[in-house]
């Protein structure tokens, strides 16, 4: 007992590099696929065309290569190459990747609302950002609420590939302490940590459903 509790400073530190990517991913990536949702389904044609390439092209290769491709490769392009740190270079890894993720998870949410909502919002004589966010995306945040839960959820797990980068996350600093001590019982406790993370989450999700089963039809 007293070596599992001597696990936990040490874990609680890579948890930390764990969470603070995991939350700069989400205040980045929501927005951004908010935004490539609606400019999808735009009707502008050329605008739409290029985010649903954009869209695929993210969802249609690894997150970790990527990863990869932004902190290796970037620096390598003439011109415009950029070199990130180790951190950030991750951080616009996931955020681009996410918010192609949640662009369709929007996508979807919004086009599944009724046309009758947008004609009763012309009656009532709103515009088209008071239809979007009185009318529209209430309803759209109720229907959502299921695969986003999934995918953030993905988020806490999927952020053990940094450790491609060299980042001290929860996983690698378990794994460390793994060659040092010859047991795997810091990887148990790690994924407790996971556990815990993921349990925290789908308690909000859980809250959010009935806050937002008002606007269900």
């Amino acid at each position: 007992m007293d070596y599992v509790i001597s696990l936990i400073i040490p874990l609680a530190l890579g948890a930390q590099v764990t969470l603070k990517l995991f939350f700069i991913t989400l205040v980045l990536a929501v927005p951004l696929g908010l935004l490539l949702a609606l400019a999808r389904i735009s009707p502008y044609r050329l605008l739409s065309q290029l985010v649903n390439g954009y869209i695929w092209l993210m969802r249609g290769t690894p997150l970790m290569l990527q990863m990869l491709f932004i902190y290796f490769a970037l620096p390598l392009i003439p011109v415009v190459g950029i070199k990130l740190p180790d951190f950030p270079a991750a951080v616009v890894a996931f955020a681009l990747n996410y918010a192609a993720y949640f662009a369709e998870i929007f996508r979807s949410g919004i086009q599944s609302i009724d046309r009758g909502q947008y004609e009763g919002s012309k009656v009532l004589g709103l515009n088209y950002v008071q239809t979007m966010r009185r009318i529209i995306l209430p309803q759209m945040i109720r229907r959502i609420l299921p695969p986003m839960s999934n995918e953030t959820i993905t988020l806490v797990k999927d952020t053990s590939l940094i450790y491609v980068l060299s980042l001290n996350d929860l996983l690698r600093a378990a794994r460390g302490i793994v060659q040092r001590d010859f047991t795997t019982t810091p990887f148990i406790v790690a994924a407790a940590f996971y556990l815990l993370m993921t349990l925290i989450l789908t308690w909000g999700f859980q809250y959010l459903e009935k806050h937002y089963a008002k606007y269900d039809e």
